[in-house]
């Protein structure tokens, strides 16, 4: 942008307002794309396109039971967004192998619906309570978000965890796997649904694990998840804070994606010290990012970002926020919370797009 010195106002750069004005309209196009993407989950219209497509849309609203003309328009934008691929010679619609990964796979670790799920359950329950807290400083505690939150957290996070915490995580580091090979004591802190308790715990059967979060409800729904899974015997639920969970000398502390949203991380850190063994470790995997703002302004910190706008940052304020992480906090500031909790060695074990996987030992 530049100031003529005529008129004492600024210049417009036409091709970086265009760019702009492309950012907002994609956006615009996205903001409901969130929603029609459960739309198209509940209704099981992209599960029908993966497994019988390619289709019309009076053919897919037959098969789904739905009606047509809500669905060629659903078609129709979901092919302007490129999640759903058009044929116009045959006027039908099918998924690519791509678009059923993406949408149509729980399994794959780049399933992205559970994340359009919990956009939708933010935007119906807190919105307002956020907005109002920008002026207050309040905080929105994770218990108070719409249950379908939580659900969808886990739908958006456990294909990423299914893919790599046994065969990629564990291996890195130093000793563990082993450990839990032979029958290790392990604390999964922040569990939510107790997917990766489940995870490690079918995955080693040797070792005994408790996993442990603050929220209740939560906690009943990991304890049924761990009855259905057929290793109750071996996984224990814990409703306790992450300062105040039980037990002591465990070799391995686990959290995921969690330790950000924490009101007082420092405190954390050291209650993990003191429940750890002397020679445990202390897994931490965050949200990946780099340790300098302008490094994070790409599309993976654009949408941790937004996430920790409405989600982490809120809960860690709800819990005290000295000091607020947010999902962006990056290695090195976590290494200084983890050197202040009293931990001596700090090291990144691995990494992927969307995580770091940092090994924290006393």
């Amino acid at each position: 942008m530049t100031t003529d010195n005529r008129t004492g106002q600024d210049q417009i750069n036409e091709e970086k307002l265009d760019e702009l004005v492309g950012t907002a309209i994609n956006d615009l196009g996205g903001a409901f794309q969130a929603a029609l993407a459960e739309i198209g989950d509940w209704l099981g219209l992209y599960a029908a396109l993966a497994d019988a497509g390619p289709f019309t849309s009076t053919e897919l609203a037959e098969h789904t039971d739905t009606h047509e003309r809500y669905v060629r328009e659903w078609l129709r934008s979901q092919a302007a967004g490129g999640y759903v691929t058009y044929d116009p010679e045959t006027d039908r619609y099918s998924l690519s192998p791509e678009q059923r990964l993406v949408l149509a796979n729980e399994e794959s670790p780049t399933f992205m619906l559970g994340g359009f799920q919990g956009t939708n359950a933010i935007i119906a329950e807190v919105q307002d309570d956020i907005e109002a807290a920008f002026q207050t400083g309040d905080g929105v505690g994770w218990h108070e978000h719409h249950p379908e939150l939580f659900s969808a957290t886990e739908r958006f996070y456990k294909p990423g965890y299914a893919a790599s915490l046994i065969s990629e995580w564990i291996p890195t580091l130093d000793g563990m796997e082993t450990k839990l090979e032979n029958g290790a004591r392990v604390a999964d802190v922040g569990c939510g649904y107790g997917a990766t308790t489940i995870l490690m715990a079918e995955a080693y059967p040797e070792s005994t694990f408790v996993g442990i979060d603050y929220h209740d409800h939560s906690i009943d729904m990991a304890r049924e998840r761990a009855e259905e899974a057929g290793i109750a015997e071996r996984v224990s639920f814990e409703a306790a804070t992450a300062k105040s969970y039980n037990g002591a000398e465990y070799d391995l502390v686990t959290m995921f994606d969690c330790f950000h949203d924490m009101g007082d991380p420092v405190g954390v850190a050291a209650h993990v010290r003191e429940t750890l063994a002397d020679d445990g470790t202390w897994m931490l995997v965050e949200p990946f990012a780099n340790d300098q703002v302008e490094d994070n302004l790409n599309p993976v910190g654009r949408v941790f970002y937004a996430f920790s706008t409405m989600i982490c940052t809120p809960n860690s304020l709800d819990q005290g926020g000295n000091p607020a992480l947010g999902a962006q906090a990056g290695a090195a500031r976590l290494r200084e919370v983890a050197t202040e909790g009293g931990f001596t060695r700090f090291r990144r074990a691995t990494e992927t797009p969307v995580n770091l996987v940092l090994e924290v030992k006393p």
